[in-house]
């Protein structure tokens, strides 16, 4: 197991922008952002050098661009190209078919344990959910459940870290960044994908 020290000296390769960085509102950082229509409501999509660094749903484009602009206050924002509308075009494809890989580089800010969290979440297959207490136990830390659900809560990037995958120990749905419907949303989708095959 890393040591957040160890995860954090390796730096930008795994980081992308370094932690004084993200805490101080990407000072010196380039993202370029868009927003977008989705099925699930309003998308914004945003990408640093390193890779996709936010994939946020809402009902109205208002607030995501609020809360993006408060989190990367400092960074230089930059409108859209064609090479950046072409991956916003693979979120939304992403959205609607979640049963594909979001082949993107992902620009992944957290501590050691987030990431650690956020890499299992990639490896839940599409259609399969897991209880944050079982996750926990993945880890190899099965008095972690809390913590896995903070580090759920924290993810910046949905569907491309299917947060949206982990449920109750009961098999209910509890809360999801983006809204309980929208998680209600994706998981039907990759059931009636996987069934369908």
């Amino acid at each position: 197991m890393e040591s957040s020290s160890q995860l954090y000296s390796q730096g930008k390769q795994m980081l992308g922008m370094l932690p004084g960085q993200y805490r101080s509102g990407g000072t010196g950082t380039a993202i370029r952002f868009a927003m977008a229509e989705c099925s699930l409501g309003c998308l914004l999509v945003a990408e640093t050098a390193q890779g996709i660094c936010a994939i946020s749903l809402g009902d109205e484009p208002e607030p995501l661009l609020k809360e993006f602009q408060t989190r990367f206050a400092d960074a230089e924002l930059l409108p859209p190209d064609p090479a950046f509308d072409a991956k916003v075009a693979r979120v939304v494809s992403l959205i609607q078919d979640p049963q594909q890989r979001l082949s993107l580089p992902l620009d992944i800010r957290g501590t050691a344990f987030q990431q650690r969290v956020w890499q299992a979440l990639q490896q839940i297959p599409p259609g399969t959910t897991l209880s944050y207490q079982a996750l926990a136990e993945t880890l190899g830390q099965p008095g972690a459940a809390r913590a896995v659900a903070s580090a759920c809560a924290a993810n910046t990037l949905a569907v491309a870290i299917p947060c949206h995958r982990i449920v109750r120990r009961d098999g209910s749905l509890s809360g999801y960044r983006w809204g309980v419907e929208r998680k209600r949303a994706l998981l039907e989708r990759e059931l009636e994908s996987k069934e369908s095959e």
